[in-house]
């Protein structure tokens, strides 16, 4: 369990987002509205959010976070690294020197820990169960750029006004409930939730602020918190600097000597 918690802390800082505190680039806090009375067609919602896609080909993110469960805390620096629909590498540093690794593509999930000597390689299956939802590249993908993890145009959703944002839902399947709340400026997503009631399992993520650098809205601030039953894990990074288009690298090769980790499903 010791190495599973690890790899999902890892995992998941490449799924997640956090903080944007300082940039090279220019950038601007982002104002948000809140939504009036009068609710407005689902379709219309969607379009506007679908306004505000993001046009890079790679994007490099250094980081502060912090990881949280029933057991630990734990803070680390981050380098994140995105070549857009391709791969996300995440490095972990501590006190400058890298301690463990990460590579998502849409094929695999990879991780290595210096610390005990461990590597991971596999799909997303356990990453799916452990969050209470089924996950793939492109959804990794959008929470950690400050989108819907469902293509919200292949859904059906009702409108309802709920924390002053709108919030669109589904109630078309009772064991999944998925909510999507969006401010009413320039329809930034807020938050977003995927439960399992009978199953216990709940996964959130809040967006409360926004900053546009180069022209592109990413979250300022986001919050992960994930329930499977009883356990509860809460993950926050901030964003240290933030560059787009620049040419990166992502070198991974697991060092000589480790074990692999195999990971129980159920």
């Amino acid at each position: 369990m010791q190495y599973l918690k690890k790899i999902q802390f890892v995992v998941l800082l490449a799924a997640g987002i956090v903080v944007l505190q300082s940039c090279k680039s220019k950038a601007r806090l982002v104002s948000e509205g809140t939504a009036s009375d009068n609710e407005i067609p689902a379709v219309q919602i969607i379009d506007k959010y679908n306004l505000n896609a993001l046009n890079f080909s790679t994007l490099s993110i250094k980081a502060a976070a912090k990881y949280q469960d029933d057991n630990q805390s734990q803070n680390v620096m981050a380098e994140i690294r995105m070549k857009k629909d391709e791969k996300i590498m995440v490095i972990i540093r501590v006190l400058g020197i890298t301690m463990a690794k990460a590579l998502i593509t849409p094929e695999s999930v990879k991780y290595y820990d210096k610390i005990g000597n461990k590597f991971f390689e596999g799909d997303y299956s356990a990453l799916s169960q452990w969050l209470g939802t089924d996950l793939n590249y492109q959804k990794v993908q959008s929470i950690f750029l400050g989108k819907t993890i469902e293509d919200l145009h292949k859904g059906k959703y009702k409108v309802a006004i709920a924390d002053k944002w709108y919030q669109l839902y589904t109630q078309d399947n009772p064991e999944v409930n998925k909510s999507f709340y969006f401010e009413s400026d320039n329809y930034l997503v807020k938050k977003q939730e995927i439960k399992q009631p009978t199953l216990q399992r709940t996964l959130q993520v809040t967006y409360p602020e926004y900053r546009k650098t180069d022209e592109k809205l990413l979250p300022l601030q986001m919050v992960l918190e994930a329930q499977l039953e009883s356990a509860k894990t809460f993950i926050d990074v901030e964003y240290k600097n933030v560059n787009f288009n620049e040419d990166l690298s992502f070198p991974y090769n697991v060092p000589d000597g480790f074990e692999r980790i195999e990971l129980e499903k159920k």
